[in-house]
């Protein structure tokens, strides 16, 4: 099936998008500056907690290996009774070493000679006396470990604080930037010219509703104070790094830095993707709603195969779009692994060194391991916020676009108030229109209707019947000219005033989810029961109405089983419940039988009762009691009279009137 294709994508301003973004933010402000103090604390503490995590590390490593202090003490007073040449007790830590005892640690130690110090101290247990193993044996400073414990654990527990209620916050401001968006487009769409929707495919608007909408919210709740978090978290942890070591830490550094650079080359390339896959998903909405509204056609046509064939091309651009969308975003989690575990071989190499040769203790090095994870995290997590907050934009671009769309020209200016009762007078004065200002379709249409008459348009498709209607309902501007409605131009009536002056009931008729009674009484709650059911009667309607399981507070549903006859008097007695001084009838019979269509027309002479009615039809025969017929061509009147008037003149009305009588 031909597809209606709207504007093209407008380029890519990542930067303006997102300005706009955040500008827009503003109802949240209190909520953003809170979130982020407390992400940026939050930071702050996962920052320091390793290096509070190195101090209770020390207290239990240093429990676990051998007194070098208390040996060095030992050493050097048995050397000082060997040079004395007295031997007596020495006391470390109020322990008494005897002289027996010494003589034994000796022993012990001219047998080892130069052996390594995991030796000595193995070899020293298994062989010294108790007194010597008891001053060499570490103790654990439990009151220090307790400390230190409860101090890591209290920044742990209020940085998972900060966190959940950080989460908890952009949650609200997602759904309500969310909420807002909605509300924005809903305002927005019924400030739009029907010219937009004549050029824009409605699958292509809902997905900038739904899916649109849906991506700046998810990931905007996801993302914002990730910024703030992430970026603290990669200073901090430098910062703390260097604090802590500055080998350790330009090991750490040097060991990630490269995986910079494939960062922001992926970054640089990823973005068109995402914006193609925004346009693509619009595409491929408006294609199935295309297909499924008109599946008859489809169905009648054989157009299934065309139908799939041009279904596949749009699906396989998205697919493409997707996958390398996908491809370059899901390639950053396992870089940035990579990275981190390179890191994680260097620091713990380098670490080990430095440990060996008491640079540093071992409590550094697991330290060391967490900011490795603090230090390159952030990269991976900055990396997948800039591509969410690259689908944000180009989502975003979309919605934007369609808010920063012409709207109706603005009528606050308009002070006319109509009288009370308006008596139905209409005057078409050198009307000019064109959808495109370089092509006049109206050229010059002057006309005058007094109220009360039955004003038929005819013509062949193309002549301008529609398009009259729709500039006498504001729809589109017209390009020159005016048109009166009891001597008030419609420039000086407000749409909505004009509006309520009208009944349309067009050739595709639209029931409403709800009950039958809700139908009629759209947008008039006031009515009461009774008259809605002496309308029905009026019409011929209520017959039907009745066999109907809950009558009235029936169910209609699209799915529903009711003809199309039901369906369109259905939408005239709605069209009575309103009882406006003007009546519009496009084509409200072309989609009915014979039978039904004088049902219809019945009704529909009911319905005019009392109104100026304007009728657009092709059937020539269901206009011959009009008061005046307006033969249409190109744009301009190039007849007007009753029905015998021009059947008499032998001209385009009479021939077009023929045409429909020969076999």
């Amino acid at each position: 099936m031909p597809r209606h294709i709207g504007k093209e994508e407008k380029a890519k301003d990542l930067k303006g998008t997102l300005l706009r973004i955040f500008k827009s933010l503003n109802t949240w402000k209190y909520v953003l500056v809170l979130s982020c103090v407390l992400a940026l604390l939050g930071a702050v503490l996962s920052t320091i907690a390793p290096n509070r995590l190195a101090k209770v590390t020390d207290v239990i490593s240093d429990s676990i290996k051998p007194n070098t202090k208390n040996i060095e003490i030992l050493n050097k007073k048995i050397q000082t009774n060997l040079i004395n040449k007295k031997i007596e007790s020495i006391y470390i830590d109020n322990i008494e070493i005897t002289p027996a005892d010494q003589t034994k640690y000796l022993n012990v130690v001219r047998k080892m000679d130069k052996n390594t110090s995991k030796e000595v101290y193995i070899k020293i247990f298994k062989e010294c006396p108790r007194s010597v193993q008891e001053i060499i044996n570490t103790k654990l400073d439990e009151e220090a470990l307790k400390e230190r414990s409860i101090v890591l654990g209290v920044i742990y527990f209020v940085q998972a604080l900060f966190s959940y209620i950080v989460g908890l916050l952009m949650a609200y401001v997602g759904i309500g930037y969310s909420k807002k968006l909605r509300k924005n487009i809903s305002t927005k769409i019924n400030k739009l010219p029907l010219k937009y929707f004549d050029t824009h495919e409605i699958g292509d608007v809902l997905s900038r509703v739904t899916n649109d909408v849906d991506t700046i919210g998810i990931n905007m709740s996801n993302n914002i104070t990730s910024f703030v978090t992430n970026i603290t978290l990669f200073i901090g942890s430098v910062v703390m790094m260097f604090v802590t070591n500055w080998i350790m830490a330009l090991t750490a550094i040097f060991a990630s830095i490269f995986g910079f650079m494939f960062t922001f080359i992926i970054l640089k390339k990823s973005q068109k993707y995402f914006t193609a896959r925004q346009k693509e998903l619009g595409n491929l909405n408006g294609h199935i709603e295309e297909i499924y509204s008109g599946h008859n056609v489809v169905k009648v046509y054989n157009g299934e195969k065309d139908a799939l064939i041009e279904f596949d091309k749009i699906n396989d651009k998205l697919y493409d779009a997707n996958r390398k969308s996908q491809f370059l975003s899901g390639i950053m989690q396992p870089l940035m692994n990579f990275i981190g575990n390179f890191g994680y071989v260097a620091v713990c190499v380098v670490g080990a060194l430095l440990v060996m040769n008491n640079y540093i203790t071992f409590g550094v090095i697991v330290a060391f391991m967490i900011y490795v994870r603090l230090f390159t995290n952030p990269l991976s997590r900055l990396a997948q916020a800039a591509t969410s907050m690259q689908s944000i934009a180009a989502a975003a671009e979309r919605v934007y676009e369609f808010m920063d769309e012409e709207e109706l020209p603005d009528e606050k200016n308009i002070k006319t108030k109509l009288p009370k009762r308006i008596k139905g007078n209409i005057e078409f004065k050198n009307v000019k229109f064109g959808y495109n200002p370089d092509k006049i379709i109206i050229k010059d249409f002057s006309a005058k209707v007094n109220d009360g008459e039955k004003i038929a348009i005819v013509g062949p498709t193309g002549a301008g019947k529609t398009t009259m209607v729709n500039l006498l309902m504001k729809f589109y501007e017209i390009n020159d000219g005016d048109i009166l409605i009891d001597g008030i131009s419609i420039k000086n009536i407000k749409r909505e005033d004009l509006h309520n002056l009208f009944v349309m009931v067009l050739q595709d008729t639209w029931l409403f989810e709800g009950s039958i009674k809700d139908n009629l009484k759209f947008n008039n709650k006031n009515i009461s029961t009774n008259l809605l059911w002496d309308i029905c009667r009026k019409i011929g309607i209520d017959h039907f109405i009745k066999t109907l399981p809950n009558t009235m507070d029936s169910d209609v549903t699209d799915n529903e089983a009711i003809s199309s006859g039901q369906k369109q008097l259905l939408t005239i007695a709605r069209g009575m419940v309103k009882d406006a001084p003007f009546l519009i009838l496009d084509e409200a019979t072309s989609n009915v039988d014979t039978r039904t269509e004088e049902l219809v027309q019945e009704a529909m002479d009911k319905l005019m009762e009392n109104k100026t009615s304007f009728i657009i039809a092709h059937r020539l025969s269901t206009i011959k009691n009009a008061d005046l017929i307006l033969v249409m061509n190109e744009g301009n009147i190039v007849e007007h009279g009753t029905h015998e008037e021009l059947l008499n003149k032998n001209g385009f009305y009479a021939n077009l009137y023929n045409s429909q009588f020969q076999k």
